[in-house]
């Protein structure tokens, strides 16, 4: 049976008050109605301590807010997660102050951004403490950058940006959140002209394991500043980005659909985009998907396609454009309400699970069209699984949105070369946790199978994006083994008791 927090029945006996003054007094287990989580005497320590230093940010179960925090905020079902209390804090120093407490209780905890991360366990906890940084939202437009705290999303990020007629390299989806897509890397539609959102952060402000609140810059911590480039959530708490701007008062967009019929003209579109490889592109990038559905057997391919500046049609689309489509639709706006039609899967899927894999290959229009072949031949054979949305995602990864790291003296933990690459990735939404395993399955295997052939080819590539790769893939193992080697020594070295390795175990972690 699917459960959602928002049905649990929490009893109150588990986790409760003893009495109306600051003291708190906590059991050792939480019901709800999927069973009983027991309380481990860490969230049980940290719990009391953060309900008596900071009493107006810490939530309960049983509580409005506790669901908001828990449930609410995530758009995967198999993230609603029960801990044991919640923590909200409203400024660096109090989020400072929380981690110190979590980490001298030895709490496990997680952090939750914008939630997008779809990895069970990433950004919520069952029976820990969930430190929500949603209050962190202040945004201050500056020249040529932008501060903005972790508890805002894109949209809210360009809507402050947009009366400058600035824009600066996040993401693609409304509702996804500033700290998780920085610190994985970050695509856009722009990469291929100023990199990725990772590339184009100034400064950071982070909590450490101990507590320590510092600031990390090229100049500042130089060694951390360069692993938070790619390094996720390994490292600490950012409570502040600073994110370089770019002018771009206006730009073209194209929306693109296709039939089956040019399905194969549309992926070989796709490859040539990756291998484009100006000295000085125009800042131009797509979402290209193909839906499926598996009872009428009909596919669809589309390209959202954005570039900088005034052109009609917009001229960086020109391999998709002389395709014939169903529905073809130019214009000439700004980044923020291009942003605001764009709904992510937070609004269109928030009660399925949704699995991601991923693998990544060199361009080749015929493997590629192979690949998306034998996906949709296997989506046919789980066609019964009730609620069945499965898509088709490919992201570009092209010459000149790496140059970027190579040129700028930091570079990031990635470390791929200057070749073009495709992203092709199974997203696969369905009703009922009884069908988990099974789709869990169906994607690694069919993910692996293919890659497989491809590494016959001498087609594939190693390299697995945090943001598109699904919880049993591992990320590290695609970057290059002295990075990892150095990403290791950094942890090391500011979190030396391994607070955001042990007591915060959930995402892409680079182990112990």
């Amino acid at each position: 049976m699917r459960l959602s927090l928002s049905a649990i029945v929490l009893g109150l006996s588990g986790l409760a008050y003893a009495s109306t003054n600051a003291s708190t007094t906590l059991t050792s287990s939480l019901s709800t109605s999927s069973g009983v989580l027991e309380i481990p005497q860490g969230s049980t320590c940290a719990c009391a301590k953060l309900s008596q230093a900071m009493p107006q940010s810490f939530i309960l179960p049983g509580s409005q807010n506790y669901t908001t925090e828990t449930v609410d905020s995530y758009w995967d079902i198999r993230a609603d997660l029960s801990p044991a209390c919640v923590i909200v804090p409203s400024t660096a120093g109090e989020v400072s102050e929380a981690v110190r407490i979590i980490s001298t209780c030895q709490a496990k905890f997680a952090v939750r951004g914008g939630g997008h991360m779809n990895y069970p366990g990433a950004n919520n906890i069952d029976a820990g403490v969930l430190i929500g940084l949603s209050n962190l939202d202040a945004i201050e437009v500056k020249n040529g950058s932008v501060d903005v705290g972790p508890g805002n999303n894109w949209y809210d990020v360009y809507s402050a940006l947009e009366p400058y007629g600035r824009v600066c390299i996040g993401g693609r989806m409304k509702t996804i959140g500033v700290p998780g897509l920085s610190l994985i890397g970050g695509f856009h539609y722009f990469n291929n002209k100023y990199g990725y959102a990772m590339d184009n952060v100034i400064s950071y402000d982070i909590v450490l394991g101990n507590g320590t609140l510092i600031t990390v810059t090229r100049s500042a911590h130089s060694d951390l500043f360069w692993a938070l480039k790619g390094g996720a959530n390994n490292y600490g708490i950012v409570t502040r980005f600073e994110l370089r701007t770019f002018d771009v008062p206006k730009i073209s967009t194209t929306i693109q659909v296709f039939n089956e019929t040019h399905i194969p003209d549309f992926l070989s579109a796709i490859c040539e985009a990756a291998k484009l490889d100006d000295e000085d592109p125009i800042a131009a990038g797509m979402i290209a998907t193909i839906t499926y559905n598996a009872t009428t057997k009909i596919p669809q391919g589309s390209v959202l396609g954005v570039q900088a500046g005034v052109s009609m049609p917009p001229s960086q689309f020109a391999n998709f454009t002389k395709i014939p489509a169903t529905e073809r639709i130019n214009n000439i706006t700004t980044m923020k309400p291009w942003a605001d039609t764009l709904d992510s899967p937070k609004q269109t899927m928030r009660y399925f699970s949704v699995q991601f894999s991923h693998k990544t290959m060199k361009p080749d229009a015929k493997v590629l069209y192979s690949i998306y072949s034998a996906w949709k031949d296997a989506v046919d054979v789980i066609a019964d699984v009730q609620g069945l949305y499965p898509t088709f995602v490919t992201n570009v990864i092209s010459p000149t949105s790496i140059r970027v790291a190579k040129t700028n003296g930091v570079g990031n933990v990635w470390g791929l070369e200057e070749e073009p690459l495709i992203i092709w990735q199974f997203s696969t939404g369905w009703d009922l946790a009884q069908d988990d395993i099974r789709m869990e399955a169906w994607s690694r295997q069919l993910a692996e199978h293919l890659h497989g052939l491809n590494n016959k080819l001498g087609l594939a590539s190693e390299f697995v994006y945090m943001g598109d790769a699904g919880e049993w893939q591992d990320p590290f193992a695609g970057f290059p083994g002295k990075n990892v080697d150095r990403m290791r020594e950094i942890r090391s070295a500011y979190d030396p008791a391994g607070v955001f390795s042990i007591l915060s175990y959930g995402g892409f972690k680079l182990g112990l």
